[in-house]
This record gives structure tokens, C-alpha cells and sequence, in this order.
């Protein structure tokens, strides 16, 4: 690194555990980087999102981009957490707010039982009806069959800060078995301009398994998506499929080996969603 080179910050978000979660970069200084120097660096460093923070007009307030290894993406709720986190650990717990190219995200910081916790605001969220067509197509690249869904969770398009193709499987086997088309989903989500899929099985009304093929980022799965986690929760509310003050639980990552753990939080009279976790810094030999 040289004497000019920003100091890129490594942090597992939706775990205690730094071999576990998410991996994400955070640049909390990206002053003077342009899109094409931060889309280097977050390639560079291979993680399936990388945030970069300039200050705002307070102490705590940020404007944020974020970046695949491929391209720049609205919002990414995992390197959301795990940035402010890294602010937390140098500025303290408290709040703040992050300025995305999806709009403004509030974002608390607090003490947690094994790591500081961040809790992120989402935008207002909204859900849309997919096409026949498109739903054939997907199950098709992804090498699943129309029987393989659940049926009490039809799929839609949700949007959080980034839109998501929601498919349900019906069985906790059908979801651990992914192997799909990389390149033909790649193409499908980016003409629908869609981030990730968001796959998930049921285990209870509050219990959810999900995994997120992100090929339009370069990253074969991403382990654990808060993004995704929020436009979850606005789907299911848009279905009836749960309590309008329900918080749920979400695990993501077992199948890659790097556990975690989404908190969804849904409040009556706020259309936004919350979604919670723990970060902790990844050591070099991580």
C-alpha cells in the first residue's frame, strides 16, 4: 500500500464470528476515489461488496457507493452493517445516517452480547407481480422445476434499496442443492435489472433458510444479504404471509460454511424495514 492508497478495512457483517457471515470491505475515507478507482479496489479485494464512505454535513452522516467486484450496486445492506460497525469502532456506538444512490438509510449502532450490533433503516419498500415467462425462465436456469416451489409463497419482485426475484422452495433439500447457469442468470437478472435472487425455505412463520445467486456482481453466492433480507420482509408483509409487527429470523451461509444470522424487524405504521446484525473486523490470516 502506498502512502496515498486509502486503508481498506475488512469486516464480517451478520456474524460474531469473522469466518463466518458476510465479507465486506469498507473504505471509510474514499475522498478523492473516483467509480473507476473504487470498482478497482472492490475487485481487488474480491468480496462480493465493497463500501466506500465520504463524510457528510455531520460528524455521522455519509454518503456511500458500493461496489461488486463487477459493477456498483443502489444499496447492500451487509456492507451497510459492517461499515458502521468500523465507524462505531473509531467514532463510537450511536447514530448514524448513510446517503445511498437508493436514498437516505438511518443506521444504529449498539453493544450486542458477543460484538457491536448495527440495525439499518430501509428505504420504503415495494412489490411487484414477475411474469409467468420470467419465473419459467429463472427456475429454468437455475435447474429447478415448477414443483419445486412452494406454493403458499408465489413469486414476486421486492425492492428495499435493490429489487430481488423471490422464490420459495418447498423443501429445505431443494434450496442446499444449488448449481445453476452463471452466465445465463447473469444475462436474465441483468435485463430485469434485478441484484440477486432471493431463494428461500420456510422453517416456521418467523424462520426462514435463504441464499442469494448475485453472478450479476461476479460472486457466485452471496452469504449473507441484507438487502435482500429487508425486500424479504416487505414481501412477505405484501402477501399476508406474516404479523404486521413480526420480527423474523433468517439464516444464510450454512451451505457455503460461513453461518449467519438476519434479524427483519417489520413495525404497523412504518412501511420500511429494519434489519439487524452483529460485525466483527476479519483478521489478515482470516
Amino acid at each position: 500500500m502506498t502512502d496515498n492508497a486509502p486503508e481498506v478495512l475488512r469486516y464480517a457483517a451478520f456474524t460474531a464470528d469473522p469466518a463466518g457471515g458476510n465479507p465486506a470491505g469498507v473504505v471509510l475515507d474514499a475522498t478523492g476515489l473516483d467509480a473507476a478507482a473504487q470498482l478497482a479496489i472492490a475487485a481487488g479485494l474480491g468480496y462480493s461488496e465493497t463500501a466506500f464512505l465520504t463524510r457528510g454535513s455531520s460528524d455521522r452522516s455519509f454518503a456511500v457507493r458500493y461496489f461488486s467486484p463487477l459493477t456498483e450496486v443502489p444499496f447492500c445492506g451487509h456492507a451497510t452493517v459492517a461499515a458502521a460497525v468500523a465507524l462505531a469502532d473509531r467514532i463510537g456506538p450511536g447514530e448514524l445516517l448513510f446517503e445511498t444512490a437508493a436514498g437516505s438509510v438511518p443506521v444504529s449502532v449498539t453493544a450486542g452480547p458477543d460484538a457491536l450490533e448495527a440495525t439499518l433503516t430501509s428505504v420504503e419498500p415495494h412489490v411487484l407481480p414477475v411474469p409467468a415467462a420470467d419465473v419459467a425462465e429463472a427456475l429454468a436456469l437455475l435447474g429447478w422445476s415448477a414443483t419445486d416451489l412452494d406454493a403458499a409463497l408465489p413469486p414476486r419482485i421486492a425492492y428495499a434499496g435493490a429489487r430481488h426475484l423471490v422464490l420459495a422452495a418447498a423443501t429445505r433439500s431443494r434450496l442446499a442443492d444449488l448449481a445453476y447457469d452463471f452466465d445465463g442468470l447473469a444475462r436474465f437478472m441483468t435485463d430485469r435489472d434485478l441484484v440477486t435472487l432471493q431463494l428461500v425455505w420456510r422453517e416456521s412463520d418467523t424462520v426462514f433458510h435463504v441464499r442469494n445467486p448475485f453472478p450479476v456482481g461476479g460472486v457466485v453466492e452471496d452469504p449473507a444479504t441484507g438487502a435482500a433480507a429487508a425486500a424479504f420482509g416487505a414481501y412477505l408483509r405484501d402477501l399476508g404471509a406474516t404479523t404486521p409487527d413480526a420480527v423474523l429470523t433468517l439464516h444464510q451461509g450454512h451451505d457455503l460454511g460461513r453461518p449467519g444470522r438476519l434479524r427483519v424487524e417489520l413495525r404497523t405504521g412504518d412501511p420500511r424495514i429494519r434489519v439487524s446484525g452483529a460485525a466483527v473486523p476479519i483478521p489478515a490470516a482470516v
